[in-house]
């Protein structure tokens, strides 16, 4: 029950490393074949994006709006832990009057 469960095996070929014994004894000289061509861009498998002046003022504005909406919600958080820690203060004050003052009968 306690005992570990192992994956299984890799089941891929073993693989050798090449034999580096033997030193070839002339020079490699590779054969003729097609000249290399440059990748040019239409062989590229990226897509090409192209902004019209409407759809960058679309992204600006929406970028603005991202900021200023994530911008809002941060500072109304930081808003309420301030609230928060303030009445806690408070609270600890009025205690701190209630609790130093035990003969007064209140």
């Amino acid at each position: 029950m306690l005992t570990p469960k192992y994956p299984a095996p890799d089941t891929a070929p073993a693989v050798r490393p090449p034999d580096t014994t033997t030193i070839p004894t002339a020079p490699v000289v590779p054969a003729p074949g097609p000249a290399l061509v440059p990748a040019t861009a239409a062989a590229s498998s990226r897509p090409v994006i192209r902004l019209t002046p409407a759809a960058l003022a679309g992204a600006v504005a929406g970028g603005t709006a991202v900021v200023l909406v994530v911008g809002a919600v941060l500072v109304s958080m930081l808003l309420a832990v301030a609230v928060t820690a303030a009445s806690v203060a408070l609270c600890a004050v009025v205690l701190r009057s209630l609790l130093a003052q035990p003969g007064k009968g209140r």
